[in-house]
C-alpha cells in the first residue's frame, strides 16, 4: 500500500472516528430534550461541560453537535456555559498548536511527503504572523490562498461554521491547525471564534428556548 494509499485511510478513521464519538457521546450522557434541569444537577452539568470541552478540543469530533444536543436537552439555561465552553475548547486547542515547535512540525510534512510544506514552516520559522503571511502569499500555487491569507480571520471565523466542517478536522483540528500555522495572534484568534461561536447560543437565548417536558 503507498503512501498517500495510507493517509487516505488514516483521514477517514479519524473523520469516522469522530463522528462515532460525536454521535455516541450525548446518548452517553443522557442529553435529551426534557432532561431534569441542570440547576437540580450542577456536579453532573459540571462533568458534562468538562467532557464537552475536551471533546470539543479534539480534532475530527463534532463539537458543535454535542454543544447542540446541550441546549436541546437543558434549553436557554445553558446556552451561555456552551458558548464559553466552545470558545475555551477551541482556544485550547489552538494554543496545543502554538507550543507545537515548527522544526517538529517541519520533520512531520517531511515524513508524510510533503517536501514543499516542510521548507516553507523551516523558512518562516522566527517570522511574525505578518511576515509569514507575506512569505506563503508570495510562495502560494494559486491566487486564492493570498486572498485567504489576508482576510485569514474571516476566513477562520467562516471555516469553523461551514456544513462539513468535520472534513477539515473539525473546530478542534481547525483551531489545532491555526496554532500551528503561527499566521494568527492569541487576540485575534480569540476575537474570531468568539464571534463565530456565538450565532447559536445567542439565537437560543434571545428565543428563550426549553425543552418540552
Amino acid at each position: 500500500m503507498n503512501r498517500r494509499a495510507v493517509l487516505l485511510l488514516l483521514y477517514l478513521c479519524l473523520i469516522g472516528g469522530g463522528l462515532v464519538l460525536g454521535l455516541w457521546l450525548p446518548g452517553a450522557l443522557h442529553l435529551e430534550p426534557g432532561s431534569e434541569t441542570p440547576s437540580g444537577m450542577p456536579l453532573m452539568l459540571a462533568v458534562v461541560t468538562v467532557v464537552f470541552v475536551l471533546a470539543s478540543a479534539a480534532p475530527f469530533v463534532p463539537g458543535a453537535e454535542i454543544g447542540i444536543a446541550l441546549m436541546a436537552a437543558f434549553g436557554d439555561t445553558v446556552a451561555a456555559l456552551v458558548y464559553a465552553g466552545m470558545v475555551a475548547a477551541l482556544s485550547l486547542s489552538f494554543l496545543a498548536g502554538r507550543v507545537i515547535p515548527p522544526e517538529r512540525l517541519a520533520r512531520a510534512f517531511a515524513a508524510l511527503g510533503l517536501a514543499r510544506a516542510a521548507a516553507l514552516v523551516r523558512q518562516s520559522k522566527g517570522m511574525s504572523p505578518d511576515e509569514r503571511r507575506d512569505h506563503l502569499a508570495r510562495h502560494a500555487p494559486n491566487r486564492l490562498v493570498p486572498f485567504l491569507l489576508r482576510h485569514r480571520y474571516v476566513a477562520l471565523a467562516v471555516a469553523l461554521n461551514f456544513p462539513g466542517s468535520a472534513l477539515l478536522g473539525g473546530g478542534g483540528g481547525i483551531a489545532l491547525v491555526a496554532g500551528m500555522s503561527r499566521l494568527f495572534t492569541p487576540a485575534g484568534f480569540l476575537l474570531s471564534v468568539a464571534v463565530a461561536a456565538a450565532p447559536l447560543p445567542l439565537l437560543v437565548l434571545l428565543t428563550g428556548y426549553a425543552p418540552l417536558p
